[in-house]
């Protein structure tokens, strides 16, 4: 059987040999034919036509060649490129020359030229593969591959199931089967043309013979060691390598299949080959060396695809072996990363640059952006910095159960970082080098020790009485390397700054790219360690050295400003990230350094040095800078709104911490806004001046609070008077807003008025009226029964509300000034209704206590009462919303007299209620009669019919 099987192997591939020479030879004729017809044409000086074969030409151009010309070799197969160039030469000489008659030679050529040059709008399309040409010329080819490598490995079946012969005979027989499957694809390909390859070059038969006997090779190979101990495991290895790097070598001739099928046996054999002692460094340095042979062959042929997989394959092996072995060990994976990092940088991509791309057809030029996110040779390049990224967060997250392995994950950080740094291609491992930093600086000190390969609880520390452990992990401070991040964060900024100054003249979305990277990622790793190694009171390693990044990347904001103009042409990116950097970093100095309301202080202090520095350099970052700090100031407050701590805080009224604390930086914003009156960017003016009037509102709430509730702030107990206080404080500031506004127009006043005015508004009605309503809450008035609770809670809102109102007439919309209005007019309507229910029932008035008779004919009278009294207002400010609003409550209490008085009272206080109702309704007639009749016949304007 396994003769029959070399026979017909043999045959097949003969006949395959003969049948590609006879096409072969007809090919060759018909070439020889079509050059004989060109040089006819050239001789008769008559242009080339188009010749409709071409497939890849984008333009076809001719011209006419002097007759003693003897074209070469070279000139024969040149390229229509050359053709065109050779006439544009032409024309500028005869331009640059001086010659008029040489000049009118070239210019009648041209003429010419352009009467028979022919250029295509675009390449005729390849005409669409036959069926035919699918099954004979491709599919044949396929399966008749397999079929053999099918053999191949069925005669190695055979020798194991079959007595006929020693299984070394037979071993032997299959070996010599795939040797000359192999030298029959290499006799193919000598004497096959090339444009059978260049028509059918993903079904090379030469390719398949050849991949038909390297899988051959690999079965009896792993068979001779695995099933009959032939070969031990270091001759086994030995051969299976050589089968793979020869498979990889060949496919140089054959193809980037054949290269792929050699990868694969490469990455396979150290599964197939196990040893009772197994050596990690002889592991990745095999790997390593396959994964060169691959990339070299990549980079002779220009594949992707190999390299692809050869980075996934060496990836793959990494995370197996650091998560699988018992003792891993970090430095044979770190060479093998390391061997990565200088294989792309140096072999493949290499040296390539975008100018290296082939050209798109159609595509006339490539965005920048595009170009930098797509460069040559991208799955290359974003593969490879994935296989060095998995691998390093693997030895963060093994820290300290694998040795060195801190150190392995530093390194392969920088590797990437450096590779992103020297390679204008290398962008994704920039920007993974950045990720992989900071999430495996996160993994290393986030996690416990044991925590990666036992209980998390056991790691913790019994609570305070000693019960149960915490239900959280922590870590182990002394497993951690401190030293080792700040080490990185500062080789990391290092080669940051150096990509930054390579990049910034070749490609300005690089450079802008890693002038981001630069300041973050170190920033990242030092708050981190800071953050969760360090003395949060006081921490002179961390704080010294924030300091020295941020006076570094400041200077390098100034270097690299240097030579532009100061008002800045464009976004200039790196001196925005930089500077912000510089002063990021010296922000987390403040907090290493200081505590409390220093740091607090200190924040905004810095913020407004950043603003006062726009008289020096005119940087558009520095007022932002100042925004920043505010939103860190905030971030401080809402994380401890004691600013010192609750125990440290004085309960001495408005003369406290708080006062400094809230008072200090919304008056620092202020005069940031105000030093940036001439400042061309008017947002972040607008912004600070919002800004300052919010600090400035929080001061003066935070203040009451504290002192409304004894010196503390944390009581749990809302009450009437310190809302009430809060609502005409934001009353207030709304007014000052608008006075500011009229005096120097921003939208941030004009706006900012109506909006807190309206969230004043919405306040009120929550706690007012239902949350905090002594009626509903059941809370004392107090003993005096004018000077209480009502009167700061209602009476005082609801003429501030009216006063708001009359000073916003003309100067805002009219639906707010009429929400203004209304809203004084039923927190009046609520002073009066619940002075009412007091003068009955006492400084409690809660709603449990019921209603009494004379009580209900009493809210009758106030209410149409206050009715007149609005009305009278109204028409004497002229307000058309007040009248309206007078008229609400006489049409209450028109609506109660009917209802509930009408039930519920009896006697003299019914008919009471009822004449008085009356009365008043007619007297309310007669005076709009009265003003009606008196306005009417007149030139004046109808008050009663116009807005106010």
């Amino acid at each position: 059987m396994l003769e029959i099987l070399s026979l017909v192997a043999i045959g097949l591939a003969l006949y395959t040999l003969n049948a590609s020479r006879g096409s072969a030879q007809k090919l060759g004729e018909e070439v020889m034919r079509l050059k004989a017809e060109v040089e006819a044409l050239k001789a008769g000086g008559l242009s080339t036509p188009p010749a409709p074969v071409a497939e890849a030409a984008p333009e076809t151009v001719s011209s006419a060649v002097p007759e003693d010309a003897e074209p070469s070799e070279q000139e024969e197969f040149s390229s229509p490129w050359a053709a065109a160039t050779a006439s544009e030469a032409g024309k500028g000489r005869a331009i640059f020359g001086g010659a008029p008659a040489v000049a009118a030679q070239a210019a009648a050529e041209g003429e010419k030229a352009e009467k028979t040059v022919t250029v295509p709008a675009a390449a005729p399309a390849r005409p669409k593969e036959s069926f035919e040409s699918r099954i004979g010329a491709r599919w044949a080819v396929w399966v008749g591959g397999i079929a053999l490598a099918l053999g191949g490995i069925f005669m190695v079946k055979y020798s194991i199931e079959a007595g006929l012969l020693s299984p070394a005979v037979r071993l032997s027989l299959a070996a010599a089967f795939g040797l000359v499957l192999m030298a029959v694809g290499e006799f193919v390909r000598r004497r096959t043309q090339p444009l059978i390859a260049n028509a059918f070059q993903n079904a090379m038969i030469p390719g398949v013979l050849t991949a038909a006997g390297s899988i051959t090779l690999f079965a009896v190979t792993y068979v001779a060691h695995a099933f009959y101990g032939y070969l031990g495991a270091p001759a086994a290895f030995a051969l299976l390598a050589i089968v793979a790097f020869a498979t990889i070598g060949l496919s140089l001739l054959h193809g980037q299949a054949l290269a792929g099928l050699g990868l694969l046996a490469s990455m396979l054999t150290p599964a197939l080959v196990s040893t009772s002692d197994p050596s990690p460094w002889s592991l990745f340095g095999f790997l390593s060396v396959a994964w060169l042979a691959t990339f070299a062959a990549s980079r002779i042929r220009g594949w992707q695809v190999v390299p692809a997989l050869a980075n996934a394959g060496m990836a793959l092996w990494a995370l197996l072996y650091l998560a699988g072995a018992d003792n891993a060990e970090a430095m044979p994976v770190l060479l093998a990363m390391l061997v990565l990092a200088l294989g792309h940088g140096l072999i493949w991509p290499g040296g390539l640059v975008a100018e290296d791309r082939p050209p798109e057809p159609g595509v006339a030029s490539i965005a920048p952006l595009d170009r930098l996110f797509t460069p040559p040779a991208v799955a290359v390049s974003l593969t490879g910095a994935l296989a060095m990224g998995f691998p390093a967060l693997m030895l963060a997250s093994t820290v300290p159960t694998v040795a060195s392995a801190d150190h392995g994950f530093a390194i392969v950080v920088l590797a990437l970082a450096v590779l992103g740094a020297l390679r204008g291609w290398a962008v994704y491992p920039a920007i993974l080098s950045a990720i992989v930093a900071v999430v495996g600086t996160v993994r290393m000190v986030g996690l416990p020790a044991a925590g990666l390969i036992g209980d998390f609880t056991n790691l913790a520390p019994p609570t305070l009485d000693g019960s149960e452990p915490l239900p959280f992990p922590v870590p182990v401070l002394g497993s951690v390397p401190a030293n080792l991040l700040l080490l990185l964060a500062v080789a990391y900024a290092a080669v940051g700054l150096a990509a930054v100054r390579l990049r910034l003249a070749g490609s300005a979305p690089f450079a802008a790219i890693w002038s981001l990277l630069a300041p973050a990622v170190p920033f990242a790793i030092l708050a981190v360690s800071f953050f969760n190694l360090g003395n949060l009171s006081f921490d002179p390693k961390h704080g010294l050295l924030a300091v020295v990044f941020g006076l570094v990347f400041l200077a390098a904001a100034e270097g690299f400003s240097r030579g532009r103009s100061e008002g800045g042409e464009g976004l200039f990116i790196p001196q925005w990230t930089l500077a912000a950097g510089g002063f990021a970093f010296l922000v987390l100095a403040l907090h290493a350094l200081t505590d409390g309301l220093v740091t607090t202080l200190g924040i905004a202090l810095l913020g407004a040095v950043a603003v006062y520095a726009t008289r020096l350099r005119r940087w558009p970052v520095l007022p932002w800078l100042m925004a920043a700090a505010a939103a860190v100031v905030a971030g401080r407050i809402g994380w401890e709104p004691t600013i010192v701590g609750a125990a440290n805080l004085s309960k001495t009224p408005v003369f406290n911490q708080l006062l400094a604390g809230y008072g200090i930086p919304a008056a620092l914003l202020a005069l940031s806004a105000f030093e940036l009156r001439r400042w061309p960017g008017e947002r972040i003016r607008n912004l600070l001046q919002a800004l300052a009037s919010l600090f400035l509102l929080l001061t003066a709430a935070i203040l009451v609070r504290h002192g409304m509730n004894g010196g503390v702030l944390d009581s749990s107990t809302p009450t009437l008077g310190e809302q009430s206080v809060y609502t005409l404080l934001v009353i207030g500031a709304s007014a000052i807003m608008m006075s500011l506004d009229l005096k120097s127009p921003s939208p941030v006043f004009r706006y900012g008025s109506m909006v807190v005015g309206g969230l004043s508004v919405l306040s009120v009605l929550s706690a007012h009226f239902i949350g905090l309503n002594p009626y509903l809450t059941g809370e004392l008035l107090g003993k005096w029964p004018f000077f209480d609770l009502l009167l700061v809670g209602y009476l005082l809102p609801g003429i501030a509300y009216g006063g708001l109102a009359w000073y916003a007439r003309d100067r805002r919309p009219l639906p707010y000034v009429v929400m203004l209005a209304l809203s004084g007019v039923a927190l009046v309507f609520a002073w009066v209704t619940l002075s009412v229910r007091r003068y009955w029932h006492g400084e409690s008035i809660a709603e449990w206590k019921g209603f009494l008779q004379p009580e209900t004919y009493t809210y009758s009278v106030v209410w149409l009462l206050l009715g007149v009294l609005l009305l009278a207002v109204g028409s004497k400010v002229d307000s058309r919303s007040i009248r309206l609003a007078s008229a609400g409550l006489v049409l209450i209490a028109v609506v109660k007299v009917f209802l509930i008085d009408m039930s519920n009272l009896e006697g003299i206080l019914r008919a009471l209620s009822f004449i008085g109702l009356g009365a008043v309704l007619i007297g309310i007639g007669l005076f709009y009669q009265k003003i009606l009749s008196g306005k009417s016949g007149t030139g004046e304007k109808a008050e009663l019919n116009v807005s106010s």
